[in-house]
């Protein structure tokens, strides 16, 4: 389990394989062989592309790249934060070593890195820092205490029964309200309680066992810990039961529930008096949002009817989880025995420095930030990147205007959001001042502690205030990228454009334009028009600009996309999940569309010269399949495969690529083989 506030960061997000920085849009292509061709050595020629493109394209550095026993995954993604971490540790050793003024974000470098690489110290406190915690749960005597507990852990970032957050109105998106959401479950996502496959019922298994285990180092006896750890596992099913699926949790219009305080009280949470709570965070409001009253409403329930001890022990396991990789050896060891190797299949731990700078960009990522892109992302690149955007932008203006299936009138309002969408890349414009966050010597956990106290506050002093437009969730280093349908913004850091080994020269526009362009900005700008991104308007506000027969339209068109992805079951027994992995697979071909529509403009794809003796169009799908060069281990694909909302990196490539025609003609492929679909079979969205 992370840390909550590694989790803020990057739940949700699609992860992006950035392995070449990209020449300025419309520079010359290059028509001579590079010494070493980036796609050749990568490729299979033994696979035929129209059989698993995604071998042909991958499976040559796959077979020579196995995956580390420290890692669940291993592939471009990885090589690009394998440099990241080094640049990351040169900058927090450079700070440690050096006599910084107290207060300046040099010290609070150093001496977060200096105490969190202390693993004598964290061994000499054991479970110390967390006894204060311990001692609030043990003097509960009701469910009143319960509640108390929960609210107070929120500002620690410890995973209780419910979310509550400050953010953007989705209907006043110019708003910052209060919302409220289902939690609490110790297992990445509701269906892992209940899902039937052996696979997942091992992990049920395993789960328990390691609850069990958690209780027994904090000193409960074996029989008495392995009750206890049962009857924990029984809280947390019915709270799953009661919680909304993956799929349905994208649906921005139901989980949009406004109502004031006493409402929510009075109809779902008698037990919770939500104006004092509320006001004792110091939030006066009239409405909330929440997100799924009837969780809350079986919430009560629960809460009434579970015993105070079963309770007390949710609550510690709970405290513990969040913060066992930052204490003692053995707790540090048992975390890991179970999320880990069971549910990701690592054999081995990374290093201590690696989870470290891990932990630590949660904690004042930004503070890094500044440094990192001082250092290494020049004016130069990002402006690159801006220019590679406008691109794709105006890719994405031509094909709307050339759809068959939209009237007239959502085309407009269409080109009227896609012109207001911001972009966002490198680093932000203004950086968050952290002069106020107390970074000590003290332990490890009490650093992280002190971390999440200070971005809860910072969250609840959003409240009132005009939203900033300006902020980033995500670091410069940080290895992602988002698109943000209140803000109608794509955000793209710096950390993404990295170079791993190729100079710009030899890499050529067909594979920039598959790789960056497709896979990472026209796949963020297409997310503003997916299943869900296309519900919110060109200011970020969850409004209907589409006309009813549009509408349908879309829907009908996306339902085949739901049905092709449903077809696939990279493991036996469990399928994707069409339904919930809906939105990144439009966007995944939408990016395809968007980046080739691009790629047509430029010199090269009009020149149609022969690199390494593949052709220009062949090397902007390769380019592409670059992007998901990644091979995951049994446990991580069933664990993505449950609980997130994107493909496998395998099918990200082989999905949206057979819905397009020009993928079948640059590869002969044929009727019979998998990756054909006849022309009426295809999915045609954007």
């Amino acid at each position: 389990m992370e840390h909550r506030l590694m989790r803020q960061l990057t739940g949700g997000l699609l992860v992006l394989t950035a392995l070449i920085a990209l020449p300025a849009t419309g520079a010359s292509s290059k028509t001579t062989q590079p010494p070493e061709d980036i796609l050749r050595r990568n490729m299979d020629p033994a696979v035929q592309p129209g059989n698993d493109f995604f071998a042909y394209a991958n499976a040559g550095w796959l077979r020579r790249n196995p995956i580390p026993a420290s890692e669940s995954r291993w592939g471009i993604g990885e090589v690009v934060r394998e440099e990241l971490y080094t640049r990351l540790r040169q900058i927090n050793e450079r700070a440690a070593g050096t006599a910084n003024p107290p207060g300046s974000e040099q010290r609070r470098i150093g001496d977060f890195w200096t105490t969190a690489m202390d693993a004598a110290k964290a061994e000499r406190l054991g479970i110390q820092p967390l006894q204060t915690e311990l001692q609030r749960v043990a003097a509960i005597q009701n469910a009143a205490g319960v509640v108390d507990t929960c609210f107070a852990w929120q500002p620690l970032g410890v995973t209780t029964f419910l979310g509550l957050s400050v953010g953007q109105d989705e209907k006043q998106s110019d708003v910052m309200a209060v919302h409220l959401s289902q939690d609490g479950l110790g297992l990445p996502e509701r269906d892992f309680y209940f899902n039937e496959e052996k696979g997942v019922a091992k992990i049920r298994t395993e789960y328990v066992a390691h609850i069990r285990r958690v209780l027994k180092l904090l000193g409960r006896a074996e029989a008495e810990a392995k009750s206890a750890a049962t009857r924990v596992m029984d809280f947390e099913t019915a709270l799953a039961k009661a919680s909304r699926k993956l799929e349905d949790l994208r649906d921005p219009e139901r989980n949009y529930n406004k109502m004031p305080p006493a409402e929510l009280m009075r109809k779902h949470t008698p037990g919770i008096n939500w104006n004092e709570r509320l006001l004792a965070r110091g939030l006066r409001v009239e409405t909330v949002i929440v997100g799924q009253p009837e969780f809350f409403t079986a919430l009560e329930e629960l809460l009434k009817g579970t015993p105070i001890p079963v309770l007390q022990d949710y609550l510690r396991f709970h405290l513990v989880s969040e913060f066992a990789p930052y204490l003692s050896k053995k707790f540090d060891d048992e975390h890991f025995a179970f999320y880990g190797k069971v549910m990701n299949g690592q054999k081995e731990p990374r290093p201590r420095w690696k989870r470290v700078l891990d932990a630590q960009e949660g904690a004042m990522g930004m503070v890094l930030g500044r440094i990192f892109v001082q250092e290494y992302f020049p004016a130069t690149t990002k402006q690159r990147y801006v220019n590679l955007v406008e691109a794709i932008r105006s890719a994405y203006r031509d094909r709307i205007e050339q759809l068959d299936w939209m009237t007239a009138a959502t085309k407009a309002k269409a080109q009227i959001k896609l012109a207001a969408m911001t972009a966002k890349v490198g680093y932000p414009d203004k950086w968050k001042d952290y002069s106020t966050l107390v970074v000590g010597t003290n332990s490890y956990v009490e650093n992280l502690m002190n971390a999440s106290r200070w971005h809860y506050q910072d969250m609840l002093a959003k409240h009132g205030r005009p939203v900033d437009r300006t902020e980033w969730s995500m670091t410069p280093q940080t290895y992602n990228a988002y698109y943000k349908a209140e803000n109608n913004e794509i955000v793209l850091p710096a950390a993404q454009f990295i170079i791993p080994g190729f100079a710009d020269a030899d890499v050529d526009d067909a594979v920039i334009y598959g790789y960056s362009g497709a896979s990472t900005i026209g796949h963020e700008i297409t997310h503003g028009f997916d299943d869900e991104g296309r519900q919110f308007d060109e200011k970020g506000n969850l409004a209907d600009w589409w006309t009813a027969k549009d509408a349908t339209n879309f829907q009908q068109r996306a339902e085949v996309m739901v049905k092709q992805f449903d077809a696939y079951t990279p493991l036996p027994g469990l399928h994707i999940n069409g339904k919930a992995s809906l939105g990144e697979n439009i966007a995944d071909y939408g990016g395809l569309l968007l980046g080739l529509e691009a790629f047509k403009k430029t010199e090269q794809y009009r020149n149609g010269e022969t690199i390494a003796g593949l052709t220009p169009m062949q090397r902007f799908f390769l380019g592409y399949a670059l992007g998901w060069l990644t091979q995951e281990r049994e446990a991580s694909l069933r664990r993505n495969l449950l609980g997130d909302v994107h493909a496998p990196p395998k099918w990200r490539v082989l999905g949206p690529l057979s819905n397009i025609p020009e993928f079948h003609e640059a590869f002969g492929v044929k009727p019979g083989q998998p990756l054909w679909r006849s022309p009426d079979a295809r999915v045609k969205i954007w």
